[in-house]
């Protein structure tokens, strides 16, 4: 398969892609060459190759979301600089 000017026009149309006109033969050639390289692919005998859907064969293993208390309090603030009885206080670093 060979593409044409008013092939590229039309591609780069659908892509909503402005073009000049001094591009449309390096695009052509481009093209042309993506081509030649897809049709070689189709060349291959792929008969026995399995169809990729994952990249890795492995599966997930869950586990179950159980909540536990294994700080309290007073020793997740203990090593604080300033805080108050529930929460940390840091500089402020954003302005409105």
């Amino acid at each position: 398969m060979n593409i044409d000017k008013q092939t590229i026009y039309k591609v780069a149309d659908l892509a909503r892609i402005e073009i000049g006109d001094h591009e449309v033969a390096q695009l052509q050639e481009d093209m042309n060459k993506i081509l030649t390289f897809m049709e070689k692919l189709n060349e291959l005998d792929t008969t026995a190759v399995e169809p990729l859907v994952y990249m890795n064969p492995e599966v997930n293993v869950w586990r179950e979301d159980v909540v536990i208390q294994e700080l309290t309090v007073a020793e997740g603030l203990q090593n604080a600089a300033v805080h108050n009885e529930d929460f940390f206080f840091v500089p402020k670093i954003l302005d409105k």
